[in-house]
């Protein structure tokens, strides 16, 4: 695998998505990127698809597209935005009257896009602090494993300072989460954030919290006998204000922002841009802190405690169903981006139950996904699978480490369909388990990983439960495999092959060519990896006949000279951005970086193939020779745009005739590598094929000496 470098991968990446002047804005979560695009149509899914470092993508309606790139895609963010290319920052380009009406017709489209924009919304408000959610709950397991093995009393009134210190480690999050998760809504709204987090910190203050059943003058404190909760209420301005903590909500901060936003982009419409800076933020603050305080906030707690209320119902009357629904459905949320919806409910049911139950039912999915993986991982290691095994490995260690399922999801069980059904039976016996055993809980929220177990309650449920679901999955991919019959004896003998060439046993190793080549040069392409004892011919015309071969050929051990098909730089196939050239896969050769787009005959032959798009030529000598003529790089997607062929196949050609003039500036405008090829597809049938590189040339110059 010809793994490319982080700026080339970054370049490409730029390239696929339809070049900077279509990135409107690029952000990033723990494994994707997400673009906002100006025109969603531009983006190349498949080219980006085949990227190596790109584990898949995922197109969403009102232009939005997201790359998976898994752990490294901090990296590859940073190199992106660091690109000459993207010196403007993915900044919104002036749009024309059209333009703008055409893109507000666009939003529309589709018949569920408001709910795709709905839980987009909803994603962006958590995703950003997936770091610090999983670092606080790492701190929260490794307390609780100290507390399961009697070190210190986790829940203990009586903690010494250094406990309650490192409690606080832990609660900073969960407790100012309303205000993180505020700034981010807002920033998603594009408007102020720190707007957004003010109005939210106001109702968090120790001013306001400490009103709560205190004795301060206007707060009036009313205790509820059967249920042994009390309920604060403070007259601000002749005006009753319920009081309530709102540490760890998740629905205030959420509905706040809906409606500041409506209020922040209002008010920038009617004072002038010069004095925007003061008032806009001053006129927010004045209308929605109180706005918030008196309406929206109690509204959210009574929201939030509802949805708490039904699912402990539901868990409570229905437990089986609730614990199978839940792991079934997690598979299909997570690569939607719409788990986080469930997250929120999560830290509703703590904040207000003080304990949450979809936790223990999601971890039967998360370990039902990572024992796939780990079925994945020990087949891999059977069959010799270099690439698979170190993309699970990665993968399975992320999980189980971490409790992170998208480097599995999107680096291997997405991209065989074999995976999802076996994972899916692994979730439902897990959740079974945990139906039938009377559900878990947990006081915390943790990510499901090996480190979190402790955090779960009952313990020993929850280890059966998820042993249960990772080890169903990983045996039923393992004995049933993740790939067909076919696939599997198809990629075990590309595999055969690699081996034997790394052994000096063949030429060239196996190597996919993509269909467009692979159609012109079909018989070439084959026996470019069969090794030495095949006889060569190209797809169309056959094999030169023996008489004419004895009749023409040059004398055994005279060299064969192959000309530059175009003038420029000559470069090795390995410092080419293609790889299938630079894997030898069709032949050795030579890439040339052309000074022009006068593109001639290397060699007197036979054409028998010509691209209908113009970008390639076969060519056979009359000794049997199979020269490849290809023009740049994915040039094939042009449909022929900037290609005007001169000559067609079955005819007869001598070096230096005319085959093609293109245009260059059309090549790279579109986005591709202009660099022109030239491989002999019979290699393996050659005595050497010696390629002179590191030199400029005249088109006609020789570049390549071919002996039998």
């Amino acid at each position: 695998m010809n793994t490319p470098t982080p700026e080339a991968l970054a370049e490409k990446i730029l390239r696929g998505v339809g070049g900077p002047e279509n990135i409107e804005s690029l952000t990033h979560c723990a494994t994707r990127l997400r673009f906002q695009l100006h025109d969603g149509t531009k983006a190349d899914q498949a080219a980006l698809d085949a990227l190596d470092g790109v584990m898949g993508t995922v197109p969403q309606s009102g232009d939005r597209f997201q790359i998976v790139v898994g752990g490294a895609v901090a990296s590859v963010y940073a190199n992106i935005v660091n690109l000459p290319s993207m010196t403007g920052g993915g900044t919104p380009r002036p749009q024309s009257d059209a333009e703008v009406k055409a893109e507000i017709r666009a939003k529309g489209r589709g018949r569920f896009a408001w709910l795709d924009t709905f839980f987009e919304y909803l994603s962006d408000s958590f995703r950003p602090l997936l770091g610090v959610l999983l670092g606080a709950s790492l701190i929260i397991a490794i307390a609780s494993m100290l507390d399961a093995f009697g070190v210190v009393d986790f829940r203990a009134a009586d903690k010494s300072a250094t406990w309650v210190f490192v409690d606080s480690m832990w609660r900073s999050v969960l407790y100012f989460l309303p205000i993180m998760v505020a700034y981010n809504a807002a920033k998603k709204l594009r408007i102020d954030p720190w707007v957004g987090a003010t109005v939210m910190a106001a109702v968090m203050t120790p001013n306001f919290t400490g009103m709560i059943g205190s004795k301060t003058p206007g707060v009036t404190t009313t205790t509820n006998a059967t249920l042994g909760t009390s309920e604060s209420v403070a007259h601000v301005f002749g005006l009753p204000m319920q009081l309530n903590d709102y540490g760890g909500q998740v629905f205030v901060p959420l509905l706040m922002v809906a409606l500041l936003a409506l209020v922040y982009k209002g008010l920038k419409r009617i004072f002038p841009e010069n004095v925007q800076m003061v008032f806009v933020p001053f006129f927010s603050m004045l209308i929605m802190i109180p706005m918030t305080a008196f309406l929206i906030g109690p509204m959210g707690v009574w929201a939030g405690n509802g949805l708490g209320t039904g699912l402990s119902w539901l868990n409570g009357n229905a437990p089986i169903v609730f614990a199978i629904v839940i792991p079934l459905l997690y598979p299909f949320l997570v690569p939607l981006g719409l788990h986080w919806p469930l997250n929120a409910l999560m830290l509703v049911n703590i904040n207000t139950l003080g304990y949450d139950f979809i936790q223990g039912p999601m971890g039967a999915w998360n370990f039902a996904c990572f024992g796939a993986t780990a079925g994945v991982l020990l087949l891999s290691i059977r069959h010799r699978e270099k690439d698979m095994r170190q993309t699970a490995t990665g993968a399975l260690a992320a999980g189980l480490l971490g409790g992170i399922s998208e480097p599995s999801l999107y680096g291997i069980h997405l991209r065989f369909k074999r995976i999802y059904p076996r994972m899916l039976a692994g979730c439902l016996v897990g959740g079974l388990i945990v139906g039938i055993l009377g559900g878990v809980d947990t006081k915390a929220f943790a990510f499901t990983s090996l480190l979190t177990i402790p955090v779960f309650d009952p313990m020993i449920k929850y280890i059966i439960a998820i042993s249960a679901a990772f080890f169903t999955s990983m045996a039923l991919v393992y004995f049933s495999d993740y790939r067909t019959k076919e696939e599997r004896a198809q990629v075990n003998g590309e595999r055969d092959a690699a081996e034997a060439a790394a052994r000096g046993e063949v030429a060239a190793p196996a190597v996919t060519v993509p269909a467009e080549d692979r159609e012109l040069v079909a018989a070439g392409a084959v026996a470019a990896t069969r090794g030495p004892a095949s006889t060569g011919s190209v797809a169309a015309g056959g094999p030169a006949s023996a008489d004419a071969v004895a009749a023409e050929a040059p004398a055994a051990g005279k060299g064969l000279e192959l000309a530059a098909p175009v003038a420029g730089r000559v470069v090795g196939l390995g410092e080419v951005e293609d790889p299938v050239f630079a894997s030898r896969a069709l032949g050795e050769g030579v890439g040339i970086e052309p000074a022009d787009g006068h593109v001639v005959a290397p060699v007197d032959g036979e054409l028998i193939t010509v691209a209908d798009t113009g970008h390639a030529f076969g060519i056979r000598t009359a000794d049997g020779t199979e020269v490849l003529v290809h023009i740049g790089i994915d040039t094939v997607k042009m449909n022929g745009k900037g290609f005007d062929v001169r000559v067609e196949a079955g005819r007869k050609i001598s070096a230096g005739d005319l085959l093609a003039e293109v245009d260059l500036g059309a090549v790279r405008a579109a986005g591709y590598p202009t660099v022109t090829l030239m491989t002999v597809l019979n290699t393996a049938d050659m005595a050497s094929v010696e390629p002179h590189t590191g030199q400029d040339v005249a088109a006609g110059a020789p570049v390549v000496t071919v002996r039998r």
